[in-house]
């Protein structure tokens, strides 16, 4: 078996560093990273507009450029949002959160270094689950029945109250605000329009991307209109040893590092997860481990490096299910997909058996790519740090206007900028009445798959709740649950009572 697995990757490492592999591999991450940064131009627009290039191309070829814009955009994707507070890509919008913070304080640089170096982690640890481990994942996986999927998803909404760290209660009102907007559109099953108010825009959705950088991105805009004081860059600080964090943050980002990697490797093999999941996820499981989980929001390391680490791995390990079971766990598999099958190439169990090259070449083009963004990145951090120091009145149209540009390249449609709009002022609402905004977005990337799974399991149990308890994996997500909200329960009548005493 190991010397299996090592002629696969001698195989994989031969096709990858050709000068062909290398090639294409380069062209990929570079143009992954600058669409990453721009906001609203995200993985699944480059990809799609550079997809008839690889009609040109052979097939492995194809993929390896397809995948390097992939997962480019995801280290790209970071850099707007810790500096800008604009999610390049939906999974970096959790970057905002304290990577932005830390900007405000003079600290965009060692976020931006410690982004690279998590990024580099989870993604190497996503390859190696890939290689060796990719057979149990993908047996795990057949395990999940819709039930399944339902408790774990519902699981995941439950614990963005503690994304918050302020009330529950508003938390989950946030999560169903969400909810509610992703299942506007066409109803999955019967095709019928729901909430669309008679707008033909309005049927296929919701645009991810418009929502989360009118929310994050055109909401900070306004907030900070004649508030904002330029910061004054110290060319001193922008050495490669001040962008180096101290050796105590150093040390405490490992073990977020790695656990972030271990959920986005779980999570990115599951079809119809992806990297946005797991970084909502992986930050929530952070704040319950960290020791001051108050510090969040405000500039945690732990917050920023898990997360990095665990969408970057699920990226990697997406694969998994898309080219051995041919189910794409994302939009952008899809393309994938359609990439194989337009050249002939039926993906699936049989794939690895019948083009071994393109698998495991594909596979190590990945490490390859990886390495390059690391060496890409690490250099260029003080040129994006120095995007602090523009003066707010260039800054901000400037931003305005690459908002306006990325959104409309998506669908070319003028509505998706009003959308964006709308959903700026919504979030200079919501930033007001101070309600957490994670929530609302984590309830909207995952209301539809909930509705989804929901619907599907009650028709297997023709109509039975029961199938929710009996099933090991659900009824545990079950009992999990139900501790967390009791437990949510009992904290809210000692501090209700620790309040009356006070009085």
């Amino acid at each position: 078996m190991q010397n299996e697995i090592f002629e696969n990757i001698l195989l994989g490492l031969s096709v990858a560093v050709s000068p062909s592999g290398l090639f294409y591999c380069l062209v990929g991450v570079v143009l992954g990273t600058i669409t990453g940064i721009i906001p609203g131009i995200g993985a699944l627009a480059a990809v799609s507009l550079l997809f008839p290039i690889t009609f040109h191309l052979a097939p492995t070829e194809a993929l390896i450029m397809l995948a390097g814009i992939y997962y480019g955009t995801t280290y790209g994707g970071s850099t707007a949002s810790i500096l800008l507070n604009l999610p390049g890509t939906p999974s970096s919008a959790v970057a905002c959160l304290d990577g932005y913070p830390m900007a405000q304080q003079g600290r965009g640089g060692v976020a931006l270094f410690m982004t690279t170096i998590a990024s580099f982690v989870g993604g190497s640890i996503g390859i190696l689950v890939l290689i060796f481990l990719a057979p149990m994942i993908i047996s795990i996986a057949f395990m999940f029945a819709p039930a399944d999927y339902f408790s774990l998803i519902l699981l995941g909404l439950i614990m963005t109250a503690t994304i918050s760290g302020g009330s529950v209660i508003k938390a989950l009102i946030m999560s169903v605000f969400g909810i509610l907007l992703g299942v506007v559109g066409l109803d999955v099953y019967y095709g019928s329009p729901r909430y669309t108010f008679g707008i033909l825009h309005l049927y296929e959705g919701i645009s991810l991307v418009a929502l989360a950088i009118g929310l994050f991105g055109i909401a900070e805009v306004i907030a900070s209109i004649g508030k904002m004081v330029p910061v004054k860059m110290n060319r001193e600080k922008l050495r490669m040893r001040n962008m180096l964090p101290s050796r105590e943050e150093g040390r405490g980002s490992v073990v977020p590092m790695l656990r972030g990697a271990g959920i986005g490797t779980i999570l990115g093999a599951l079809p119809g997860t992806g990297g946005t999941i797991a970084s909502y996820i992986s930050y929530a499981v952070e704040r319950k481990f960290a020791r001051n989980p108050d510090q969040f929001g405000k500039g945690a390391m732990e917050g920023l490096v898990g997360p990095e680490s665990s969408n970057n791995a699920a990226d990697q390990t997406a694969f998994i299910p898309t080219l051995t079971l041919g189910i794409p766990g994302t939009a952008t598999m899809a393309i994938m997909l359609g990439v194989l099958m337009i050249h002939g190439i039926n993906p699936g169990p049989r794939l690895v058996v019948e083009q071994p090259a393109l698998f495991w070449g594909l596979i190590m083009s990945f490490w390859i790519g990886n390495l390059l963004l690391l060496i890409i990145n690490i250099p260029m951090i003080g040129i994006w740090v120095r995007i602090l120091a523009v003066p707010y009145k260039i800054l901000y149209p400037s931003i305005l206007a690459f908002v306006c540009v990325g959104i409309y390249s998506i669908n070319n449609s003028v509505f998706d900028i009003l959308v964006v709009a709308a959903f700026g002022v919504i979030g200079y609402g919501i930033k007001l009445l101070g309600l957490p905004l994670p929530p609302l977005l984590l309830g909207f990337v995952l209301g539809p798959m909930l509705e989804e799974h929901f619907r599907r399991a009650m028709l297997l149990s023709q109509g039975s709740f029961e199938v929710f308890i009996m099933r090991p994996i659900s009824g545990t997500a079950v009992l999990i649950m139900a501790s967390a909200l009791i437990y949510a329960m009992m904290r809210f009548i000692l501090l209700t009572r620790r309040q009356k005493r006070i009085l």
